[in-house]
């Protein structure tokens, strides 16, 4: 059985209890009651949903993989994090570190993880301070991405100088470049006001340009989960998480919408073929495996990474085995785990020893219906996942020899 640890139930759900009963029901109708109901015969109160964690009653099997098959390249992490992604300050010249390197190689030791890619590094100095720490400190066992110079891209030579600044940040050691949703969600024509920047806007030519031109991948994240551009209603399969966290939920508004975005990346893809992308969950889209390997098909310089989707992956664990046998040369393992839970880590991203043990399990055995995060309730939804079993050629490629290419390690 796996040991859960690292999360409060009570907590996650906090934000959700005070939301019931405010804000979700159409306008003119009462919010539907979720407790001190009769229930009729069995003489019991009806249970308030955020409350309601169902035993499963199937009796299956259950297999604790502790060490994966082969060592573990994670190409998803965050173990330090700029605390100037936006506004009058250069970006990146204070970090802050999410947790230590003394602290995270012992889980990276116990469940065979070789290399952690972290890839919110910051920039300039900030870059800096967190190879030190960790890449210099530890060779081969880390390795840092650099960020995009947002505070700086209303400026008039802005295409000029992020093109500079990746050059000066890849000699300075970084392996990559890490695009957040900032682009086309959060960054404004005037940084914070003003209509959102598109994810193809011709002013970050350059920057991809100058990727390809040093062959620094790219990691892109520039959607969220389909359900956070719907309506929060109880046709949502999300409610109880974006009620939870509602600043998360991108309908409305002048938010592009999901097809939006990806429309934009996919032009991005296309005027940039040298430059090689990594798109970050699942290519933003887990929910459609159709479309994400329609994506892969159209573009040979686009590969996935599975970080916070094993959730969406392992509940059509068929659609989705035939997915990995299909791109098995494009995809590579992620995490997207944050070392410290007292930090910004949702339960599918706290770093240790029951989140690796998860994805093994995912991707190495045909166990049915188990959680898809180290919590009671499900984060994500209430859903369970199912796994995949690989053979062990395609479990070596995903586990590290996709990433040693894509990021140029030697084997």
């Amino acid at each position: 059985m796996m040991r859960r640890t690292g999360w409060s139930r009570r907590e996650w759900l906090a934000g959700t209890a005070a939301a019931f009963g405010a804000g979700c029901a159409p306008a003119g109708e009462a919010p539907a009651p979720f407790a001190d109901a009769d229930v009729g015969d069995a003489g019991e109160s009806a249970v308030a949903l955020p409350e309601f964690e169902p035993r499963s009653m199937l009796h299956v099997s259950e297999t604790r993989v502790e060490q994966p098959r082969f060592p573990v390249i994670d190409v998803h992490t965050h173990l330090t994090w700029s605390d100037v992604p936006l506004g009058p300050d250069p970006f990146g010249e204070r970090i802050r570190k999410l947790g230590e390197p003394s602290a995270v190689l012992p889980v990276m030791d116990r469940k065979g993880v070789r290399t952690m890619v972290n890839l919110t590094g910051g920039v300039g100095p900030g870059l800096m301070v967190a190879r030190r720490q960790f890449d210099e400190a530890h060779p081969g066992r880390f390795i840092t991405f650099t960020e995009p110079s947002w505070n700086r891209a209303a400026d008039p030579d802005y295409p000029r100088f992020q093109a500079e600044q990746l050059e000066r940040d890849h000699a300075a050691g970084a392996r990559g470049l890490k695009l957040t949703k900032t682009l086309g969600l959060y960054l404004r024509e005037q940084i914070t006001s003003g209509p959102l920047v598109a994810v193809d806007d011709a002013r970050f030519d350059p920057m991809w340009e100058t990727c390809a031109a040093l062959n620094m991948p790219v990691a892109i994240h520039v959607s969220d989960p389909e359900a956070f551009f719907l309506p929060i209603d109880r046709f949502n399969e999300r409610y109880e998480e974006l009620h939870a966290h509602p600043d998360w939920s991108f309908h409305g508004s002048d938010f592009p919408s999901n097809a939006e975005l990806l429309a934009a990346r996919d032009r991005v893809l296309a005027r940039h073929p040298g430059t090689t992308f990594i798109g970050l969950h699942v290519g933003h889209w887990a929910e459609n495996l159709a479309a994400v390997g329609e994506a892969l098909d159209r573009f040979p310089n686009f590969h996935v990474e599975i970080g916070a989707r094993v959730g969406e992956l392992g509940r059509q664990p068929r659609g989705a085995r035939r997915f990995f046998e299909a791109y098995q040369d494009r995809i590579l393992f992620g995490t997207d785990a944050i070392p410290s839970p007292e930090g910004d880590a949702t339960p599918q991203q706290v770093f240790g020893d029951a989140l690796y043990e998860i994805y093994y399990r995912f991707l190495e055995t045909e166990d049915e219906y188990f959680d898809y995060a180290p919590a009671p309730v499900p984060p994500q939804g209430r859903w369970r996942i199912h796994g995949l079993g690989l053979p062990e050629p395609i479990l070596r490629k995903v586990y590290h020899q996709n990433a040693e290419r894509v990021l140029g390690l030697a084997a």
